[in-house]
């Protein structure tokens, strides 16, 4: 078949090598000038890094390089998918600098329009597009007077360089990682550096007490199964039935650590709840340099704060009081769309509160030769998209064998509920599936009829789990698909 990739990140190229390997001819769209998605170099801020490390950030069958640090830079990670698309061929079938403007069902496939003008007929698409693709800014009330004097509003993602910020009095906008990240380099050069933070949130230790990488915690099996899943399983059963109280303790006593690691109660910043609520906000890795400059006065955190008015240099806040300010640095998260879409699909694709309403994260119910990749967002980011990339081969050859529709649509719904309830409703219109990334990876796997040795499942409970351990799963499912395209062709004979 012809199928269309719209984004050329983590996503969009694994979709492309799988499908490509399957014997389908694939056209990959991106309207940067590079591959790379989030990390492309027009997206990149100072300070980017992977929150997780190199080896669980790395596709099965492609790891990073050995003198990678372990948590890569930005540009090492374009660099890493760049090559990932030459090893695989992708690289000839991308169309960069190319925006897709609509993309509209026409008989059995589907008539894509980019930007030049120029149509294309496809029968199939798949969207990749990500769901940090537009980032969101807030609107503030006296934006233009601050901007007539001279000041500057930016996305995290249009802040390129560290030397804008050199001798300006700069606020940085959230508390997430994104905002913890880009404040640190800031820091180094402006004439002041505040964190405007409407909510604080938990950070975890990339080393826990200085000594224990928190891989080995929270990237485990054990790791994720200290969340409670929708569907309990095995030891799950335990750790949330008569062990839960000891389970609750584990991931507290990470909080009380990484009070007294990075200094929280001194400096009041200490987040309400629990560690375990961690997943009710967003999972967070700290920042190395941030506490260090909240403690050396470099970085100052107005928690529990907005910005209620921008004027001539400088902004109020909430509270009252009043900062310098000649630059905003938003990092205030990002909206999930897909506006090439017509109505009448998207309206298939959400449901009554916006959510998107995907089966396994891929599908959309009653929109065929439509499917979605990167719309699982997680800790093992190019994992999960390679499964999810697989699904997508099966389905197109027809592999699969899957729920009808409607049981599918209770299947979804029954998922969003799940997540409502695990994440207090911050699950990113249905797209983020932290804490629960391995969970998806099994599901999809069954789909397929897969999955990985059981010795290699038990040693990923206690050990981080590796990519690696499933670089066999894509040849078995071509070898697999293989064979059924050629049982007509033998029956025919």
């Amino acid at each position: 078949m012809r199928v269309a990739i719209i984004g050329a990140g983590v996503a969009g190229l694994t979709t492309a090598k799988v499908l490509l390997q399957a014997g389908h001819e694939v056209e990959v769209f991106d309207r940067t000038p590079d591959v790379g998605g989030v990390w492309s170099r027009t997206r990149r801020y100072p300070g980017l890094t992977t929150q997780s490390p190199k080896a669980q950030y790395s596709f099965s069958d492609f790891p990073m390089p050995k003198d990678l640090p372990e948590w890569p830079t930005g540009a090492q990670v374009q660099a890493y998918l760049k090559a990932y698309a030459w090893h695989f061929g992708v690289d000839a079938c991308l169309r960069l600098e190319t925006t897709v403007t609509s993309v509209v069902p026409s008989g059995d496939g589907w008539d894509l329009t980019t930007h030049t003008g120029t149509t294309y007929r496809y029968d199939r698409v798949v969207v990749a597009n990500g769901v940090f693709c537009e980032p969101a800014v807030p609107a503030f009330p006296g934006r233009d007077e601050f901007e007539a004097a001279g000041g500057r509003v930016l996305a995290g993602t249009e802040f390129h360089d560290a030397e804008e910020a050199r001798d300006k009095h700069v606020l940085v906008v959230g508390y997430g990682k994104s905002a913890c990240d880009v404040t640190v380099p800031i820091s180094k050069v402006a004439a002041s550096a505040d964190v405007i933070a409407r909510q604080l949130l938990w950070k975890v230790p990339r080393k826990i007490a200085g000594v224990v990488n928190f891989k080995m915690l929270l990237l485990t099996r054990m790791g994720e199964a200290l969340f409670r899943y929708r569907f309990l399983r095995g030891a799950e059963k335990f750790l949330h039935g008569p062990a839960n109280g000891a389970r609750r303790s584990m991931l507290n006593s990470l909080g009380s650590v990484s009070v007294k690691q990075f200094g929280l109660a001194q400096h009041d910043l200490v987040p309400s709840g629990r560690m375990e609520d961690i997943v009710k906000g967003a999972i967070g890795l700290a920042t190395e340099g941030f506490f260090e400059g909240v403690a050396d006065g470099s970085i100052r955190v107005h928690r529990d704060r907005t910005i209620a008015r921008l004027k001539s240099g400088g902004a109020v806040l909430s509270d009252g009081s009043v900062l310098p300010a000649d630059l905003v640095v938003c990092a205030t998260g990002f909206t999930q769309g897909v506006p090439f879409l017509p109505d009448a699909v998207q309206r298939r694709l959400f449901d009554e509160r916006g959510n998107f309403a995907l089966y396994r994260q891929i599908q959309p119910i009653g929109v065929p030769g439509l499917y979605f990749n990167g719309y699982n967002s997680s800790f093992f980011s190019p994992l999960n998209a390679e499964m999810a990339a697989l699904w997508i081969t099966a389905d197109l050859a027809g592999a699969l064998s899957l729920p009808d529709d409607a049981a599918r649509r209770a299947d979804v719904t029954a998922q969003l509920a799940f997540m409502d309830e695990a994440t207090g409703t911050h699950h990113c219109r249905g797209t983020k599936i932290i804490p629960f990334s391995l969970h998806n990876a099994d599901e999809v796997l069954s789909d397929l009829g897969l999955q990985i040795g059981r010795a290699a499942r038990a040693t990923h409970w206690l050990n981080p789990v590796a990519p690696s351990a499933y670089r066999k799963v894509t040849p078995q499912l071509l070898a697999r698909l293989e064979a059924r395209a050629a049982e007509p062709a033998a029956e025919s004979k």
